[in-house]
């Protein structure tokens, strides 16, 4: 696995925390996995938290909840719009950047497609994820720029990105909830 790949809960993981979620990978190494999850957002305006940063976010102008840990902490994500990325941007995978919030935003005017910020991440430590993987708990598949600026949140992203895989997970995209209802 490496960065910029998606995490897809799978219908095993009960889980409220990650139930239905899809991860966006930031970074994977024998250390472990850092992530955030997307499409879950929150009811705190960026414009309250750091007001500089809002006028770039991408609707809806909230933080989005990364995941569990360090919930207090901002992670930025944004998709750079052609050309070479600008100062304050780490590339992660293709155009997506890790966006450092310290940095001046009226820099990136103008640089990026849009970002979106998140409070938390996930993060799994040496092998912990490759034995959820194992057990089923998760699908590793591609990514695409626009998941992470995407304006599905919860089960429509889900269905979203299931939908576009092959076989047995394309499937799952259609069942509902209940198996019984299938």
């Amino acid at each position: 696995m490496r960065a910029g790949a998606l995490l897809v809960a799978m219908p095993v993981l009960t889980d409220p925390t990650f139930a239905g979620a899809v991860v966006y990978v930031l970074d994977h190494s024998e250390n472990g996995t850092l992530g955030v999850v997307l499409g879950r957002p929150s009811q705190v305006e960026i414009r309250d938290v750091l007001p500089g940063w809002c006028d770039l976010a991408v609707s809806p102008g909230v933080f989005h909840v990364g995941g569990p840990c360090e919930t207090d902490t901002a992670l930025c994500l944004a998709t750079a719009a052609g050309g070479s990325p600008a100062d304050g941007l780490r590339p992660v995978a293709g155009n997506v950047h890790l966006v450092d919030l310290d940095g001046d935003p009226d820099a990136l005017v103008g640089r990026l497609d849009g970002l979106r910020v998140f409070a938390g991440y996930a993060g799994w430590s040496t092998g912990q994820l490759g034995g959820e993987i194992a057990e089923g708990a998760w699908a590793v598949v591609p990514s695409r720029p626009g998941d992470v600026l995407s304006g599905l949140s919860g089960p429509q992203l889900w269905r979203s990105v299931m939908g576009r895989q092959a076989g047995r997970l394309a499937v799952l995209s259609s069942a509902t909830p209940d198996p019984t209802q299938n």
